[in-house]
């Protein structure tokens, strides 16, 4: 199959990280990439491995005239059997030129929460307006996780079309690491006696920071000895709104700021407990990629986390710095009990070989794309006959 996708950015974030690992291990089909904004971080890798790119440079959350041209030229020239589209507003522009130009579309819903302050007002009308056009424009729609088909359903998209693809996960770069943990403390100056907690995300309001902090900083007051791991785009010095949280819970000298990192499997594998401190999640990749090194889990209820740890880990309600602060304590009491630990380890990354494979999700994809299709020359049959 030619399969075009339409994204609304080729930044660092769960989508696209998706969406490169789809196209990666789904070599039998050929895949072309539309960005509405730019190249970002996934449009050179994306080259890299063959796929052509093409980037339409629209402000962010913005239309424009000439990026819609672009939009309309990409799909002439690529003629493609089915148009994966990525995101609201890729859903919504990708999805109306897909359908004007008769060829069949999936949507991609990567969203659990829409909530003002913590949504722009422009996505939330978009989201809405997909929702209108739900039963009109797209053959499938594919949401990451059960959380966000209930969400998505509830404001009014099409159930009956709905498919939950969870996110998959390549377990020959995600593993367990001894020596990549070992090179990786060194470098941090952190002796294997003292626990270390991290977190990969980006300073976003939806990952709450800020409560990921208020929790650590009790637990720091109480005597408990650790180190913080912070990974992602603002974990920096620079970011001030930060560093000012760090000196209000007394943290900055147990804090490790790292910044975007190229490695996070080696991160990952570093690491001994995974946090997520988020107040809104779809389907958070972090876990699963965390559990598939071995590294156990604290995280707040949101999106499919509850269901991706199961019982291999500890899940709080968020925006609940005590129920965090307890919930990493108790991880901190295991492990301390390294036979048990060791056990609990090799759960975590056997559950996300069983549930969690890139095979099952490219194996997935590929079914509903072979639906899209037969679904579009069926009704391609029926409007030739009338």
């Amino acid at each position: 199959m030619k399969i075009q996708h339409v994204i609304t950015s080729l930044l660092d974030g769960g989508a696209e990280a998706v969406l490169y690992r789809l196209v990666t291990h789904d070599r039998q089909n050929e895949h072309h990439v539309v960005s509405l904004t730019g190249a970002g971080k996934y449009g050179f890798l994306l080259q890299q491995i063959g796929v052509g790119v093409k980037v339409l440079e629209m402000p962010r959350s913005r239309l424009t005239l000439r990026g819609l041209k672009g939009l309309r030229r990409a799909l002439a020239s690529f003629k493609p059997e089915i148009l994966q589209t990525w995101m609201y507003h890729a859903d919504l522009l990708g999805g109306l030129a897909g359908r004007l130009a008769g060829v069949p579309v999936v949507w991609g819903i990567r969203h659990t929460t829409l909530e003002a302050g913590r949504s722009t007002r422009g996505t939330i009308w978009v989201a809405r307006a997909c929702a209108c056009l739900s039963r009109w424009v797209p053959s499938r729609i594919v949401a990451c996780a059960q959380a966000a088909a209930r969400v998505h359903a509830d404001l009014g998209y099409d159930e009956a079309r709905m498919v939950v693809i969870p996110n998959g996960y390549d377990l020959k770069r995600f593993r367990p690491d001894p020596s990549a943990r070992a090179r990786l403390r060194a470098e941090l100056a952190v002796p294997d006696a003292v626990p270390l907690l991290g977190m990969v995300g980006r300073w976003d309001p939806h990952k709450d920071h800020a409560n990921l902090i208020t929790a650590l900083g009790d637990l720091s007051q109480e005597g408990l000895n650790f180190r913080l791991a912070l990974i992602g785009t603002g974990m920096t010095a620079h970011n001030q709104s930060l560093m000012a949280l760090l000196k209000a819970a007394v943290l900055q000298e147990k804090t490790l700021l790292l910044g975007p990192r190229n490695d996070v499997p080696a991160v990952m594998a570093a690491l001994d407990v995974h946090l997520l401190s988020s107040a809104a999640e779809a389907f958070p990749n972090v876990l699963a990629e965390a559990m598939a090194c071995g590294t156990p889990c604290v995280a707040t209820n949101v999106g499919d986390a509850a269901l991706i740890i199961g019982d291999t880990g500890w899940i709080v309600p968020p925006r609940d710095a005590a129920a965090l602060a307890q919930g990493v304590r108790s991880a901190l009491l295991a492990w301390a009990q390294p036979e048990s630990w060791q056990g609990r380890q090799a759960s975590c990354r056997a559950r996300i070989a069983d549930e969690y494979g890139i095979k099952t999700m490219v194996q997935r994809y590929r079914s509903v794309w072979n639906a899209a299709i037969a679904q579009g020359r069926r009704r391609g049959a029926v409007e030739c006959a009338a």
